[in-house]
Parts: C-alpha cells; structure tokens; sequence
C-alpha cells in the first residue's frame, strides 16, 4: 500500500500515528488519513483532508495516449524535436520516452507503448514495445520487417496486429508475437479475400479487436469494419461503413455498440454506431470535417466535443444528452472502457478529465490531472512491496526508486507503527536510479513482524529547491514460530542462572557465515528460582505469541502469556498436583488440532497426555494416560516435527546416554522409539527451538558445559539432527541451570 505527502515531513504522521496507537482501541480513527485506510487499497483522503496532489498535465503537451498507470503526452522543443513523456497516475515526474530517429509511436490504451521506425504509423515496420507499468523494464522487439508486414495495433505486451502483404499486392491481417526470441505470424481468418488497409484506433477489449480495412474494386474502394476474437484469430461480426477510413477514420467499440467516424458531403463529419445485441444502426451528426474534434465511445454513450464547443454525452438508446465539459483539447480511448478528454470544466479547471461509465451506465466525469508545469525534484519510479515475507528470498526486501534529476540524496526510513522502532540509511544511487536490499534487521536485531510505514526523502544535492518525499506501508510477515517471544519470527532462548534471573537470547533467523548466532540478550527478571520446571510450550492461546509454564515446589502449575515485545504478562493459575512429575515438555503440537500440547512423566514412569485447549483459563483439557516405562529416561523434549509426519515429535534420552526419536501420530500418542545415536549425556538440557533457518523443519538446541550446539533437522527418521555451531551461551556452559 503507498500513501504520498508533498511539502511536508512524513515523521510527522508517523509520530501521530504512534502516539493514538498508544492510546489503545477506539482511538486510531484520528490518525491522519494516510495511515488509517483499510489494507490493500491506493490511499484516498477522507472528506475533511486535503485531496492528494494529481499529476500535471505539463503545459505545452499534447495527450497521446493513457493506460491504467499512467498518460502519454508529446511535446516539440524550440528545434522542432518530438518528445514523449509518461506521466504517472500515482505520483511522481514524467518518464521520457526515447524513439528511433525519425520514427513514430502508437498507443493501444494500454501501459504498453508501440515505438517503430517511420513516423506514419502504417509504416512502421520495426518496432519495440514498451510497457509503462514498468518503464525499468526491457522493451520488445518486433521485425515485421521479415515477415513483409507492416503495423496494425497493439494486441497485448508482447503481441501487435499487422497487414503481412505479398508480392501480388494482397494482404492478410496477421497476429504476430514474440516470445524469448521466437517470432510467431498467425492469420486472422473470416476477413474479405481484398481487404487491404488495415488500421484501428480502439484498444483491445476481453480479448477481442475492432479493426477497419478497405475493401471491394480498385476504383472503388469501400470502407470495412470487423470484430476480431483474438483467442482464435477469427472474425466475429463484420460491417460496412461509408469511409475506408485508412488515415482518417477512428474505430471504437464497447460492450453494447460498435462505432467509427465517417463522412458525407453535405451531412459532414458522423458517427455510425450499431447495437451489437440487436444491429440497429444509428448516425450521429458531429460537425465540420475540418473541426478537430474529440470523439470517444464510452459504454452506450457517444462523448464529443472541440476547442470551441462543450463536450457532450448522447445516449445511444434513447438520444438522451448532456454536457459534460466547457471544451475539449483532445482524447484518447483507454482498454477499461473510459476516455480520457484533455480540457476544461468550470468547476474543475483545465487539465485531463477520464469519463468513464457510472453504475447506472451515464458517463461520469472526474479530474486526473491538472494543467501546469512539473515539479523540479520528484520520484518518477518507485518500487516498494505491500507485503514483506521475511521466511523467503533469504530474509531480504529489495526497494528502488527513480528520481527526475541526478543531483540528489535519497534516505530511507523504515518505522515499526507498533513500537516505534526505526532503521534509517542513505540509499546511495548512481544517476537517477536509487535501489536497496534490507536484510530484514533493525539495530542487528530480527525487525519484528507487523505494518511499517516506509519513508523516502529526496533532497537536491545542491540545496537548491524542496525536497521530494514518498512513503509507503509495507507489512512484514514470517511464519509462526512456538519459540519466539517477540514476533519477530526468529527463536528466543531462555536461561535462570543461578541467583534466579530468567534471561532471554534472540537469536538471528538464519545462519551467518554458517553459524547460529545470538543478536539480543535480555533480563526478563529476578525470582524464578522458586520453580522446579520451566517450559516453553509454544502458542497455548492462540495469538502466535509463544507461553511458558512453570511448576513451583509445591506442585502449583503457572501459566505466563508471551506478549510479543519479549516479555511475558502476569501469571495465571492453571492448577495443582503437578509435583507428581519430574519431567514436563510442551510445545509441540501432538495432535493435529493446530494447538501446542505438553506431556509429563511422573516418578513412576508414566507419561501423561495434557492437550492444548486454546483457553487463557484452563490451557490444558484433563489429562489422558499415554503408557508406561518412561522412567528409563532422564529427559524428554518435545521438538515438534523433525521427520515430516503429520504432528509433533518427541525425543527421549536414557541413562546411558543414548537418544530416542518418538514420532507423534496425530492422537497424542507415539510410534516405535528409533534410536538416533549415544554421548547425549554430555548436555544438560535438550531444547525444541522452533524452525532456526527457516527450512520449514524444527531444531533442537543442546546445552552442556562443553559447550552448546544446533542440530537441524534433516526430515530423516533414522538420522534426524545435523550438528551446527553457535555462538549461543559460549563459554557459559555453568552459568546457568536451566534452559527452555
């Protein structure tokens, strides 16, 4: 999603933004606008704001075309050269538009831009097609050239209609395409054997084409119209029309009529149009033939009108009429199935009006931009994702934007709307191109997840003028991880030492150099050494937050919610007789039912079955019975699902050292124990830590005092963990008497 602001700081916004935030619920409606519009949506101003800035139809310009990001113009320097500019919808400064030398262009009604060899369009032959919705991007080229053909229309990004004549002189209407670096030519067929004189002025529709020819003897040529299903290359519905219109005429076409201009001597300048439900044909006069009018169809409505008379609407059903503008300077058609119409109207002002059919199928008419010269420091381009998903592409969020001048100095912002976080860098850019690859890090730490609001602020190196500012709300987004406590998507750790202070380690989401390595260490707080167990147990609430529980000396079971900022909110009782157990691990979903679960083994040696329920008041459902013989193990771990079945897994190691994989049924019970291998009795503690390098399997952390280790996982049964280093506790193998 983008939200704009020229001419003032967009910090500011952003600071009003956190601080109704802070407020809590029912406040964020007095946030500016920009940061309160619903998801997904192009930011609009509500009512009592300020509308945002349109784009300038430059004074001078002349309006060649439109597509749905953008409108072409043309202009002539005091030495007579051509030039073509693509003015953006969204913001920013016109894209100039380089053709070959002494060549042409034609438009389609499209972001896509025809650019050819020769300056009469029926004769350009070698051609390249641009795409304005992404002017960075490579054109397409295309050598009629080769096939003996010569340019009809634009049909698509990679595709152009063109007459493929013989050397006899006959012609065929051909679709021709490219793809990689094949060229394909199809006929159209259902057209007259003589048609010749191929032209159309209408965009492609649904797929569909309306293209005009000439026809019939050579001393007397009519004029010929055809709708074209370009799926099939097959003409639909042909008509006959006065004109042959090669060089003058212009076609149109909507869902309910067919229309072109044609011209009689005594009647002058008209309008054919026909009902394509029930072929009724109507003429409607326009004026002199040598008046330069504006004549779009818009729906089953004929919009027209000149420098000298008002713009007007007719209904091609009931006559109906009405006037829409003062004056017009121009048109152009637009594959949506609006125009757009350069003039003025008293309410508005001059500059470029799109009529576009409402919803009761009268033209409406709104302002798109204003007339007047261009700023001199704007973002013509830009580049940043609504949507940041921090698990792909290796953690990185690439950005760019184009500036309208060199001589300048981009910085970027990034500001977590929840906290208030910041990353700040100057974006170094050669020319006018300014591009950069976050690694997803705030201050060397995992950005937590959540909506941020991006800024750029272009500032002329010089000094001279006001800077340019964009800004953007981009959204970051991992997948849920049972072990992190600050939403950031990467696994935090968690150690009592032995004065009783609980801390926390962020560690980063992915390897460095090959290592796991922490980022962030945190003293949660003091008096923790009154529990025998502390467990992470994953997201036992349901707000992908992960808990932790904990069982006092006399047996009292705890329950603290994580929060997501790294800390944990007020205990709450879940209930008595846990004493009866020397061994608790949770967080693994057991089930299938989506919930983390936990299971305990009594001094007795049963293992017991506590299922998840999603309730902040009563987490765990009665417990259910899952079999004896435990009492061989010394620890247990739940490290979720390491061998790809369809729920959590648990790992058991014996007294003697050897380490047992149980893969988790989907009922809350295991399958066969597997044995993974010996000299586990090195390590204190066996942690299930959540996905560590995003490969969509969970790992185990191994804590000892010669030192602590990753094992990744591998999805293999038999061999199920891969050792990796980390730089996490190094050195600290007795500094602490439990991790989870």
């Amino acid at each position: 999603m983008q939200f704009r602001s020229t001419g003032s700081r967009l910090a500011s916004a952003v600071t009003a933004v956190l601080a109704v935030t802070a407020l809590g619920a029912g406040t964020l409606a007095t946030a500016p606008a920009a940061f309160a519009a619903p998801s997904g949506a192009v930011l609009a101003p509500a009512a009592d704001d300020q509308p945002a800035a349109l784009p300038v139809f430059a004074e001078g310009s002349e309006l060649g075309g439109t597509g749905s990001t953008g409108f072409l113009t043309y202009s002539f320097t005091e030495d007579g050269t051509r030039e073509l500019h693509w003015t953006p919808y969204g913001g920013g400064s016109p894209v100039r538009i380089d053709y070959p030398e002494g060549g042409g262009w034609a438009t389609s009604g499209t972001d896509v831009i025809a650019l050819g060899d020769d300056n009469w369009v029926s004769q350009m032959r070698s051609l390249t097609l641009r795409n304005m919705a992404d002017p960075a991007a490579p054109g397409v080229d295309i050598d009629l050239g080769a096939l003996g053909g010569n340019y009809v229309a634009v049909v698509g990004p990679t595709s152009v209609l063109a007459q493929v004549t013989d050397e006899d002189g006959t012609a065929e209407l051909h679709v021709v395409s490219k793809d990689g670096a094949t060229t394909t030519s199809r006929k159209v067929t259902g057209l007259p054997a003589d048609a010749t004189e191929f032209f159309s002025s209408a965009p492609v529709r649904d797929g569909v084409a309306f293209v005009g020819y000439a026809t019939g003897p050579a001393d007397a040529r009519t004029g010929g119209r055809a709708l074209i299903e370009l799926t099939d290359r097959t003409v639909t519905s042909s008509f006959q029309a006065t004109e042959s219109g090669y060089g003058f005429s212009h076609t149109m076409f909507s869902a309910s009529h067919v229309a072109w201009l044609d011209w009689k001597s005594g009647t002058g300048l008209y309008v054919t149009s026909v009902d394509r439900a029930t072929g009724e044909t109507k003429q409607t006069v326009i004026g002199s033939r040598g008046d330069e009018w504006s004549v779009e169809l818009v729906g089953g409505w004929l919009v027209y009108g000149n420098a000298d008379t008002p713009v007007r609407a007719v209904s091609l059903t009931d006559g109906e009429s009405r006037v829409l503008m003062d004056r017009s300077t121009g048109s152009v058609p637009a594959a949506d199935g609006s125009a757009l119409v350069g003039g003025e109207r008293a309410a508005d002002g001059e500059g470029l009006f799109r009529i576009a059919a409402g919803q009761d199928g009268a033209p409406e008419v709104t302002k798109v931009a204003d007339s007047g010269a261009p700023a001199a420091l704007q973002f013509s381009q830009e580049y940043v994702p609504e949507e940041a998903r921090l698990d792909e592409n290796g953690g990185e969020v690439s950005m760019h934007w184009t500036l309208s001048r060199r001589a300048a100095h981009l910085d970027l912002t990034l500001t977590h709307i929840a906290t208030g976080k910041e990353f700040h860098r100057r974006v170094p850019g050669p020319g006018t191109d300014f591009g950069h690859t976050w690694d997803g890090l705030v201050d060397g730490v995992d950005a937590p997840n959540g909506k941020y609001a991006v800024e750029a602020e272009a500032v002329p190196a010089d000094g001279v003028g006001e800077p340019a500012y964009q800004g953007y709300f981009m959204t970051v987004s991992r997948a849920a991880n049972p072990h992190d406590y600050t939403d950031n998507g990467s696994t935090d750790v968690l150690a009592r030492d032995a004065s009783g202070v609980l801390w926390r380690d962020d560690l980063r989401n992915r390897p460095v150099d090959g290592v796991f390595a922490t980022s962030q260490r945190a003293r949660i707080g003091g008096g923790w050494q009154t529990y025998k167990h502390i467990e992470a147990v994953g997201d036992i609430v349901g707000n992908r937050v992960g808990d932790l529980v904990a069982a006092d000396g006399s047996g009292v079971l705890w329950h603290y919610a994580g929060k997501g900022d790294g800390n944990f909110a007020a205990r709450t009782r879940v209930g008595g007789g846990w004493g009866g157990y020397d061994r608790i691990t949770g967080g693994s979903d057991l089930d299938g039912d989506g919930r983390a679960d936990l299971v305990a083994a009594d001094t007795s040696g049963v293992l017991w079955f506590h299922k998840g329920t999603g309730s902040d008041t009563t987490p765990f459902a009665t417990r259910v019975r899952v079999g004896g013989g435990w009492g061989v193990y010394n620890q247990l771990t739940a490290v979720g699902d390491v061998a790809g079945t369809t729920a959590g897994d648990l790992v058991a190691r014996d007294k003697a050292g050897v380490l047992w994989l149980y893969q988790g049924n989907g009922r809350g019970n295991f399958s066969a124990p597997v044995r993974i291998g010996g000299g586990w009795q090195v390590f204190s503690r066996l942690v299930g830590a959540g996905d560590l390098d995003d490969d969509g399997r969970a790992d185990l952390i191994a804590y000892g005092t010669g030192g602590t280790y990753v094992y990744r996982s591998t999805g293999s049964v038999t061999a199920p963990f891969s050792r990796r280093t980390t730089s996490l506790y190094a050195g600290e193998g007795t500094a602490f008497d439990h991790i989870a």
